[in-house]
């Protein structure tokens, strides 16, 4: 019989927060979360000026508003937390294991747990996984820096060694040293999704000669299908349990998420002495003391790999397109396509007005609290203003946090990507602009623990947004009935999806 654990969602005590805070550091305004406008990007004129008319003046019903912050019901599944492992004790490892993991910080996570699962197959000793840096953030943060290490190590250890670096004799295995020739202990040839054969056959003939062996690249470079239960599961096990950010950025990430649920307000006492205080929602209100998490994934490398026109005009065009060919030499397969092409096929990211619209359809009004999970908005704060003018209680870590606070994550981006993360899972609702590897992760995790995630249509949206003449009402009836049950409903896994996008039933046990 499986042995399951019931998870009622993520829960956490609401920091009380420090008043001592408040009252040596200026009130925040709201915030302004963005780079400044970027000299190629004029401020678009509205695409959808029609709809967005109608959407300023929309009033959701009282039982519209209650369905949308409902949470998910049962539906039927619970996370699996059986031992992964059958063994009471280890295997004598087969030598050292490193890999070097490419993209930002939900790409790595991913090979992450790749890491663990192949150090499994082999039964070799993990040394904690390098983190390249990436071209576009240019982050130089270390494992340690992103994750809890002796967490991770503890939450791991009766399923693989793992150690935090190379005893001596192997000191010289460094990616300097793999950067500069040809190495007999660097497998470059594994496969996209290879399968776990692959990597007996020709992974363990390096750790039997050499009793190390680096695997660099390592992204996406084992697959979902045909893999043992085991590894499915110890892949899970990572994803959701051992992999926890450091405590420095769940502290931050506690911190925002109590000040999107229980505002700071300024008051004025009797004798008209004016404070900050802490609003705290008592009554039953529909959206009292919740909020939204919006990942606006639309940086300058997201709109030039899209290929799409996003309404900046014909220097807007010529600045993505020199990018495309500056970073990608022009190999992006979008570019091939025309605009119109790529929205019928729903390739074209969501623009800050167009997710606007998309919720205000759904049923979201100027009274919603959103958080901004974003790193940089491509245009910056003119880009972004029409979603600012539907919604305008949207906050982010600019606008929540000190310059104090945010000190430990500036300039580092997967630092700020681990913030926006934590936030985003302990959100009421998740929403993403366009799919990606947040995207992806996020949907995933909120899966496993039945939290609620809304997860856009594409290829609807990118066609009734070009339909200029589509009325509030049509457009409205066309958002909800197109989004039924994509707002967290179970979706198992096919063949080649990714577990960590849909983790049932590899992640899950049945209820009884």
């Amino acid at each position: 019989m499986n042995l399951c654990r019931h998870h009622g969602g993520l829960s956490f005590t609401p920091i009380l927060l420090s008043f001592f805070f408040f009252f040596i550091t200026p009130f925040a305004p709201s915030c302004h979360a963005t780079t400044p406008v970027l000299s190629e990007s004029n401020a678009p004129k509205l695409r959808h000026s029609r709809l967005f008319k109608n959407a300023l003046q929309h009033q959701a019903s009282n039982e519209q508003l209650s369905d949308l912050w409902m949470p998910l019901s049962n539906q039927g599944w619970k996370p699996f937390v059986e031992p992964t492992s059958t063994s009471s004790s280890l295997p004598e490892s087969s030598g050292y294991i490193q890999v070097f993991l490419d993209g930002g910080l939900n790409q790595q996570r991913m090979g992450i747990c790749d890491g663990v699962a192949v150090a499994k197959i082999l039964n070799a000793t993990l040394v904690i996984p390098y983190l390249e840096v990436n071209p576009v953030w240019q982050d130089t943060s270390l494992f340690t820096d992103i994750f809890d290490v002796d967490h991770f190590v503890n939450v791991l250890k009766d399923d693989i060694l793992i150690v935090s670096e190379l005893p001596d004799e192997y000191a010289w295995s460094t990616r300097e040293y793999y950067a500069s020739a040809i190495r007999s202990t660097r497998v470059k040839n594994a496969p996209l999704h290879a399968s776990a054969n692959w990597y007996l056959e020709n992974v363990s003939p390096v750790l039997e000669s050499y009793g190390i062996a680096a695997i660099s690249p390592f992204s996406h470079r084992l697959a979902f299908d045909n893999m043992p239960i085991e590894i499915q599961r110890l892949r899970c096990k990572v994803n959701f349990e051992a992999l926890v950010f450091v405590s420095h950025v769940r502290s931050l990430g506690e911190a925002l998420v109590s000040r999107l649920r229980y505002p700071i307000v300024e008051s004025i006492d009797a004798v008209g002495t004016k404070y900050l205080r802490q609003v705290v929602d008592t009554k039953d209100g529909h959206g009292a003391g919740k909020f939204v998490s919006l990942h606006l994934r639309f940086d300058k490398d997201m709109a030039a790999h899209s290929a799409c026109d996003f309404g900046g005009g014909k220097a807007e065009k010529l600045a993505l397109a020199k990018y495309r060919q500056t970073i990608w030499q022009g190999r992006v397969m979008n570019s091939r396509f025309t605009n119109e092409e790529l929205r019928n096929q729903g390739r074209c990211p969501l623009t800050p007005e167009e997710i606007g619209l998309l919720l205000a359809a759904l049923g979201f009004d100027n009274t919603t609290r959103l958080y901004l999970a974003s790193h940089k908005v491509y245009g910056g704060e003119a880009r972004i203003a029409a979603l600012r003018q539907l919604f305008p209680y949207m906050e982010d870590k600019k606008s929540l946090a000190s310059s104090a606070e945010r000190a430990q994550i500036n300039g580092k981006a997967s630092l700020s990507a681990a913030v926006d993360y934590y936030v985003s899972m302990h959100s009421d609702i998740f929403i993403s602009a366009s799919p990606g590897n947040m995207h992806n992760a996020m949907v995933g995790h909120r899966t496993y623990l039945n939290l609620k995630t809304i997860r856009p249509n594409m290829v609807l949206l990118g066609q009734v947004f070009m339909n200029k003449s589509m009325s509030w009402s049509d457009f409205q009836e066309a958002v909800v009935e197109g989004q039924r049950n994509r707002l967290g409903e179970i979706k198992e896994r096919k063949s080649k999806q990714s577990i960590y996008t849909y983790p049932v039933p590899d992640c899950v046990c049945q209820q009884r």
